[in-house]
């Protein structure tokens, strides 16, 4: 067995010098025994060569084995020395003791006392190594632990949770000397940890691609329990694959961030102090990881609060520009004046830079603009149906939405305005509908700045501007309509079955024409039918033909017709036609077709009627269109009729009117108006007497002569 302990042997006296020496050899063939004859000899043999023992003898010239032991006790306090000395006395032995020699022998003849020496050497050497490596492992303990300190310094500074896995696992490697390590990192959304950093050595080792799904696997098992996991034997605890180089590993959870694994090539192969080191690593890690989170949030938070900020500003300037285009739209009296006013508002207000209105049959024809340079405006009319800006008010008109494009410079379809944009320095394009009542009015087209520079909040605002603007053209419109009656007039030809006039033809087996139309209070609708050559006691059969019909009665009887009021609850086209305030002026129908006129208002889209009638019954086609005016001779009279008649009192008027009770000789009595209308005949005639009076009133104070 080779030796494995150095002794330094002094004794003045050489022979005996060799001699102790081979009886220690001897006695125990661990020891190597090197001698010397004098102190000064051993203190330079101490200091050129690594010694484990110094055995010494007491008298010595020059310096005595005490003053030996002093000088080498400078230099290394804790080296094993064992005073051997032939003269022997209690006064020596205390103080030997005293100056701190680790044994004390006197020498004696006999090979005993080598034996006893060579034990004292043996367990002195023991001690003393035992006690160096306990002292270094306690300075490598630190050394670590100050390391790992000045890692948690890196770690605390990391930006991302990205920065500090990676961070954790390098720390693990360099300062902890683990080879085998990596992070995974929860995905709280997939349920499972995902791979996040490892180190070079830990592809062979720890499959670190691998993604622990939920509930799978050891790995996971620690994890939700939320404590350190060892495992001191994996392929015998845990049965993995035995290919990985790993036999042992480590497991500790960060937090809820994700988890650190470090493994070992050799089964139990971490003592206490590295698992613990581990998880003051780990414990920095999940201190890194909240605060980075913490910080996130509240750079999240931080960027919302900007965002709101931002975004209250822009809503309270939309909502004060709301309210000033509102101002002067109030005090707008015609439609021209409306969409002017609003252009100039909207750019007058410095929060978009051009505002123009498209209208609902023509999208690419500005009727109004402000802040769009003429060029541009007629580039956008020379492009016609494929501008895109027609595109854009096209769908914003007939989804009566909102419609906005973010940025113009990344929408395919706005590649031709896009030196347009860059030229005129705005980027989002948003088109909001003009709605009055279900009434379409166009749409008014705004460029912005900036790229998706209009909130959600902000769209809802201008939508309910533009139902602000639908209705004031509508009331302008309407007030015109009062003054000056301008009108077009459809002529539309249906061969729908379902249609109701087509219906009563094919009933009846005749060629009706309708005479007029009466809402009543009640809800429900009274059409007056002419039907030529028709038994007057069968009138009341249609109602039993018809589901629509709720009923209907002869009103009066002629040589070559009988007028029939047919009363219903609503219709697919009356419905329609009520929606855009038209009016039926009249109706031929002969069981095949019919042939309709159907009346507009000024200002409502003929095309969106078309359509709408078009909806329900598809056979329905334009036949003609005509546009009259006439000014009215009794001035606002005509427009006063219906704010100033009740509800019974036209009701009455109107039915008197289709009825033919105003014709000479009546073709209707008051009693079959008081039928139809279910009231008595007083109560109808005073209806009627004073609406009468009320037309008198007005045509008199208006000026009339």
């Amino acid at each position: 067995m080779p030796a494995d302990i150095d002794v330094l042997l002094v004794d003045n006296e050489p022979s005996f010098a060799q001699l102790a020496a081979e009886m220690l050899t001897r006695a125990d063939d661990s020891l190597s025994v090197t001698t010397v004859t004098s102190a000064s000899n051993a203190l330079e043999t101490v200091e050129e060569t690594p010694i484990d023992c110094v055995v010494s003898d007491y008298d010595m010239p020059g310096l005595s084995g005490l003053e030996l032991l002093e000088a080498v006790r400078e230099d290394n306090e804790d080296l094993p020395f064992v005073l051997f000395t032939g003269k022997g006395s209690e006064e020596i032995a205390s103080e030997a003791i005293a100056a701190g020699v680790t044994g004390y022998l006197q020498k004696k003849s006999g090979r005993e006392q080598y034996t006893l020496l060579a034990n004292q050497i043996r367990n002195a050497v023991a001690q003393y190594r035992a006690e160096t490596e306990l002292r270094e492992s306690e300075k490598r303990y630190e050394r670590t632990l100050t390391g790992l300190h000045e890692t948690t310094r890196d770690l605390m500074r990391a930006g991302t949770k990205g920065e500090i896995f990676r961070a954790a696992v390098d720390t693990a490697d360099e300062i902890l000397g683990v080879p085998i390590v990596a992070t995974y990192r929860f995905d709280p959304t997939e349920r499972n940890l995902q791979h996040a950093a490892s180190v070079s050595a830990t592809a062979e080792a720890l499959d670190p691609d691998r993604t622990y799904e939920h509930d799978e696997g050891h790995v996971w098992d620690i994890f939700s329990t939320g404590e350190m996991g060892y495992v001191p034997d994996v392929q015998a605890e845990v049965g993995e694959d035995t290919e990985l180089r790993r036999r042992s590993e480590v497991i500790v959870p960060l937090g809820t961030h994700g988890m650190l694994v470090a493994g070992s090539e050799a089964r139990d192969g971490f003592d206490e102090t590295t698992i613990e080191l581990i998880q003051i690593l780990a414990a920095n890690t999940e201190a890194a990881l909240d605060r980075a989170e913490r910080e996130q949030l509240l750079r999240d938070h931080d960027r919302r609060l900007t965002h709101q900020n931002e975004e209250l500003t822009r809503l309270n300037h939309t909502n004060e520009l709301v309210r000033e285009i509102t101002r002067g739209v109030a005090q707008a009296t015609t439609r021209e004046e409306i969409e002017t006013t609003v252009c100039d508002r909207l750019v007058g207000g410095e929060r978009y830079l051009g505002a123009w209105i498209a209208p609902t049959d023509d999208p690419w024809s500005p009727t109004a603009r402000s802040g769009i340079e003429t060029a541009y405006a007629d580039r956008i009319s020379a492009d016609g149906e494929s501008a895109p800006e027609a595109d854009l008010a096209r769908r914003a008109i007939d989804d009566e939405r909102v419609q906005v494009v973010r940025n113009v410079l990344d929408e395919p379809a706005w590649e031709p305005r896009r030196s347009v944009a860059l030229t005129a320095g705005f980027q989002t394009v948003l088109a909001v509908p003009l709605i009055g009542r279900d009434r379409r009015y166009g749409a008014v087209v705004v460029h912005a700045p900036a790229a998706d520079a209009v909130t959600d909040r902000e769209r809802e605002v201008l939508a309910e501007l533009g139902e602000t603007i639908g209705h004031a053209i509508r009331t302008a419109e309407r007030t015109r309509a009062m003054v000056t009656d301008e009108r077009v007039e459809l002529e539309l030809s249906c061969t729908d079955e379902q249609l109701l006039f087509t219906q009563l033809a094919r009933v009846l087996d005749r060629t009706i024409t309708l005479e007029g139309i009466v809402d009543r209070a009640d809800g429900r609708i009274v059409c007056f039918v002419r039907v030529p050559a028709y038994p007057a006691d069968e009138v009341d059969s249609i109602a039993d033909e018809l589901a629509v019909v709720e009923s209907a009665a002869a009103i009066s009887e002629a040589e070559e017709s009988v007028l029939v009021d047919v009363t219903i609850t609503s219709t697919p086209l009356l419905d329609i036609l009520a929606e855009f305030d038209t009016r039926l002026r009249s109706v031929t129908a002969d069981g095949e077709i019919s042939s309709m006129t159907v009346q507009l208002p000024q200002g409502v889209d003929a095309r969106s009627v078309i359509e709408g009638i078009q909806e329900a019954y598809p056979t329905t086609e334009l036949t003609a269109r005509r546009e009259t005016t006439r000014k009215h001779s009794g001035g606002h009279v005509n427009g006063k009729i219906e704010s100033t008649l009740t509800a019974k009192q036209l009701e009455a008027l109107q039915s008197a009117y289709y009825s033919g009770f105003f014709e000479w000789p009546r073709e209707s009595t008051g009693e079959d108006l008081a039928e139809t209308l279910d009231v008595s005949a007083p109560t109808l005639h005073y209806h009627l007497r004073a609406a009468q009076r009320k037309l008198v009133d007005l045509t008199f104070d208006d000026g009339s002569n």
